[in-house]
C-alpha cells in the first residue's frame, strides 16, 4: 500500500484512533475584550488589530479576522435557502429588469415590467420608459384584470415601491400598496435580501425575454413593443410546452382558477389626482401635454390621470375624457373624445424648431457649416433665428439664399437682419439668374382648361368708364 513501517507503528499504538491534538502555540484572546474592542472600533478590524498589538497581544490579522468570524462579530454568512411547495393558488411574483432596446433606428432604455403565477408559468410582460409608484398600479391592475385572477401572496424584491423600511420578512408595506393589494385580493411579500431565488420564476421569466423575445424582432415606438410583448407572453408562451414536464401554462392555468381569488367584476383604475388651473384659452397642462377643457370659464379644474386615459372634472362633473399621448410624447395639444375642436393654441406651448432646422440642414452642406457656426446653443435665441433664416429660405430663390448663407459664413455674420440685407444686395447686382417657372405643355388638354374655355365670356363693359373720365381728375 506504500505506508511506511513508522506510520503503520504509530497506528498500532493509537489502536486505530486518531488522537486530538491541540496546538501549544494558539493565540487565545478574551471574548468579552475581543467584542469590547470590536464595538468600540466600529467593526474595522484592521484598527481592532492595532489596538491589541498596542496592548501586546501578539495576533496575525489573518488570525484575528478568523477569530471574528468565528464568533459572528463580522458580516453575518450567507444563510441556506428552503425550498416552497409548489401548490396551485399559492403565489405569484413580481420584478423589474432594465434593456437596452432598439425603437426604430436609436436605442432607448426601457424597464421591463413581468408577473409570473409560480404555479401555472403564466405571465404578463410590459415596457415602460420609466417606473414608479403609479405605474406599478397600473401594471398591476392591467395584468391582473386581463387573467382575472390573483394569488393571495405576491414576491417582491425589496423595492422602495412597495416597501417603506426592513428587509425581508421584518419589511413594512407602504400602507397605500396595502390597501391597493386589498382591492385585488392579495398582499406583498418581499424575500430576504440576496435571495433573489425565491422569485426564481421570474427571473427565468426575464431570461427567455433576453434569449427569446428581444432577438429577431424590430420594434418602432413603445406601444409597437408592448403590442408584440403581450402577444408574446399571454398567446404564445401560454400555450407552449414548459420545462421538463412539457407543462402548457394555459392549461395548467384553468386548473389553477380554482384555487385562486377571482377579482371583483370592476374594479376602479388606479389615477393620480391633479389640480390644475385654466388658461386664457382653456387649456390645462399635465405631464408635458395640453389639454382642452370645453366650456367658457377659467377655473381650477380636477385632472384624473390613468394609466391610458385622462378625466377633467369640475365641481364634480365631468368635463371631458381625453385619450392620453404615447409613453415620451410631449408638447402635443388633446382635444376631448367627440369634442368640439377650438381654433386657438394654448398661451405658454412650446413651439420647437427641430423640423425647420432638420430641412435647412439638408438643403445643401454651404447651410449645414453655417448652421454649426452661427446657431446659438439653446433657447428661445436658438429658435428665434432658425425661424428667421427658414422665413428667408421660403422668401427667396434656392441659389439666391445659397450665395447669400456663403457669404455670411466667409464673413462671420450672425444677424438675420445682415443676412436679410446680404440677400437683397445679391439680388441687385444681376448676377443671379431666377429659376424660369415649370410650365407644363399640355395645360390646355386639362379638364379645367377646356370646361373653362367652353364657358360664357366675362363681361368687361364695367371698367370702360375708367378710359371715359379725365385724366386730370
Amino acid at each position: 500500500m506504500g505506508i511506511s513501517i513508522n506510520t503503520v507503528r504509530a497506528i498500532i499504538r493509537q489502536k486505530g484512533r486518531i488522537p486530538e491534538t491541540v496546538r501549544q502555540d494558539k493565540v487565545e484572546i478574551d471574548a468579552d475584550l475581543l467584542v469590547r474592542l470590536y464595538n468600540d472600533c466600529q467593526g474595522r478590524v484592521q484598527r481592532v488589530h492595532e489596538k491589541l498589538t498596542e496592548e501586546g497581544v501578539c495576533i496575525a490579522y489573518s488570525t484575528l479576522t478568523k477569530i471574528i468570524r468565528e464568533q459572528g462579530l463580522g458580516k453575518a454568512g450567507k444563510g441556506r435557502c428552503h425550498r416552497e411547495p409548489d401548490e396551485p393558488g399559492a403565489e405569484m411574483q413580481h420584478d423589474t429588469s432594465p434593456y437596452r432596446v432598439k425603437l426604430g433606428d436609436k436605442y432607448v432604455c426601457l424597464q421591463a415590467s413581468l408577473l409570473y403565477f409560480r404555479y401555472s408559468k403564466i405571465r404578463y410582460l410590459k415596457f415602460y420608459r420609466a417606473f414608479n409608484r403609479f405605474a406599478m398600479k397600473c401594471f398591476f391592475h392591467e395584468a391582473l384584470t386581463f387573467w382575472e385572477y390573483a394569488a393571495p401572496i405576491c414576491i417582491i424584491d425589496n423595492t422602495n415601491l412597495a416597501r417603506l423600511y426592513g428587509t425581508g420578512k421584518n419589511a413594512v408595506i407602504v400602507p397605500e400598496m396595502v390597501q391597493f393589494g386589498k382591492a385585488y385580493g392579495f398582499c406583498f411579500l418581499c424575500h430576504e435580501k440576496g435571495h433573489a431565488n425565491r422569485k426564481a420564476g421570474n427571473e427565468r421569466g426575464f431570461y427567455t425575454v433576453e434569449t427569446n423575445f428581444l432577438p429577431g424582432r424590430r420594434f418602432e415606438s413603445i406601444a409597437d413593443i408592448n403590442q408584440q410583448a403581450f402577444e408574446w407572453a399571454t398567446k404564445r408562451m401560454a400555450h407552449r410546452p414548459t420545462g421538463k414536464t412539457r407543462l402548457i401554462p394555459a392549461a395548467a392555468f384553468e386548473q389553477e382558477k380554482p384555487y385562486l381569488t377571482a377579482l371583483p367584476p370592476y374594479v376602479e383604475p388606479p389615477y393620480l389626482d391633479h389640480k390644475r388651473a385654466t388658461d386664457q384659452y382653456g387649456y390645462v397642462s399635465l405631464d408635458g401635454n395640453y389639454y382642452w377643457v370645453p366650456g367658457t370659464k377659467r377655473e381650477t379644474v380636477t385632472v384624473l390621470q390613468y394609466s391610458d386615459f385622462v378625466r377633467i372634472y369640475s365641481r364634480r362633473q365631468l368635463l371631458g375624457q381625453y385619450r392620453q399621448p404615447a409613453m415620451g410624447v410631449k408638447n402635443e395639444v388633446v382635444y376631448p373624445e367627440g369634442g368640439a375642436r377650438p381654433s386657438h393654441k394654448p398661451e405658454y406651448r412650446k413651439k420647437p424648431t427641430a423640423k425647420e432646422e432638420k430641412i435647412l440642414r439638408h438643403a445643401d452642406a454651404v447651410i449645414d457649416a453655417y448652421l454649426n457656426f452661427a446657431l446659438p446653443a439653446g433657447g428661445k435665441q436658438r429658435h428665434g433665428f432658425v425661424r428667421g433664416l427658414y422665413g428667408l429660405y421660403r422668401k427667396i430663390a434656392r441659389p439666391v439664399f445659397i450665395k447669400t448663407v456663403e457669404r455670411a459664413l466667409k464673413y462671420r455674420i450672425t444677424d438675420i437682419g445682415t443676412v436679410e440685407r446680404i440677400a437683397v444686395l445679391q439680388m441687385r447686382n444681376g448676377d443671379i439668374e431666377a429659376p424660369l417657372p415649370a410650365i407644363d405643355e399640355h395645360f390646355q388638354s386639362r379638364p379645367a382648361y377646356l370646361e373653362g374655355y367652353l364657358s360664357d365670356e366675362v363681361d368687361l363693359r364695367t371698367y370702360d368708364r375708367f378710359t371715359q373720365e379725365d385724366p386730370d381728375e
